[in-house]
């Protein structure tokens, strides 16, 4: 009887350990997948710079011409992410933040926010998924506030970067977001940091203020729960950024990282 109830829990301790090590190498497969698959994305990024200025190929004219319009187009998002736009029309933009690991490209589904929560680009399954915006949230016209949701890997991808703005420090020395989009180059400078519970204050759901107050009173929510003062603002009429990611110490947690676009081309 002992020995029948011993080779059972070899059995059942046995399983328990392959079906573990499965687990593990499933996770760090992914992870290393996911990796390969957003530096393949960043390779199609064209880093050239805008054309400065417009080459002649006409004859000198014998008369003062007519003005016309430039032939060749303005330097637009397409021209930069053109290639990765072709390949999945869910994408939207692209995210970045200097001197972090955060570059990614930001998908938006409008019939379901979440597609991308355990999807890659391709749209294939990944615990990483792809930064995505709310489906509430509009890119042309933008909203006056743009939410874009990414995991807190412990592994350190995605927005797991995000955690380091819980100190001042870290803010001062990287102020700025940059998110690309469709209609346009932007860059946003950093208004609050805090943690919240997702039930307790529902900070995604101002996407268009209804008046100026309805604005400044949620400008002023998120800094009075700031971690710390910025020192910056936002007035009625500013274009916002809010990066959300889990946060592990209150249950359901959220950390919030408020931004206004001061940059737009």
């Amino acid at each position: 009887m002992k020995k029948a109830v011993f080779g059972g829990a070899v059995i059942v301790l046995s399983i328990l350990m392959l079906w573990s090590g499965f687990q593990i190498y499933s996770y760090y497969a992914d992870k290393r997948g996911s990796e390969n698959a957003f530096q393949s994305l960043q390779l199609q990024i064209n880093t050239s710079e805008p054309p400065s200025e417009q080459p002649s190929t006409e004859l000198a004219p014998t008369a003062d011409p007519l003005p016309t319009e430039p032939t060749e187009p303005a330097w637009t998002p397409n021209d930069q992410y053109g290639t990765l736009f072709a390949q999945n029309a869910d994408m939207i933009g692209w995210i970045a933040i200097a001197g972090t690991d955060i570059s990614y490209p930001v998908m938006q589904t409008p019939d379901n926010s979440d597609y991308y929560l355990k999807r890659n680009f391709d749209g294939e399954y990944s615990s990483h998924g792809v930064p995505y915006v709310d489906a509430t949230c509009s890119i042309d016209p933008p909203s006056d506030n743009i939410t874009v949701y990414g995991h807190h890997m412990n592994d350190g991808t995605m927005f797991a970067d995000l955690d380091h703005y819980t100190e001042k420090s870290f803010f001062e020395a990287h102020p700025y977001i940059a998110f690309d989009t469709r209609a346009g180059f932007g860059t946003y400078q950093i208004i609050a940091v805090f943690k919240v519970n997702a039930g307790e204050f529902a900070f995604d759901r101002m996407v268009d203020a209804g008046s100026e107050a309805e604005f400044d009173e949620y400008v002023r929510l998120c800094k009075s729960l700031a971690f710390y003062d910025t020192g910056i603002s936002a007035s009625y009429g500013d274009a916002l950024l809010t990066l959300a990611t889990c946060e592990y110490t209150l249950k359901d947690g959220r950390l919030v990282v408020l931004a206004k676009r001061v940059v737009a081309q």
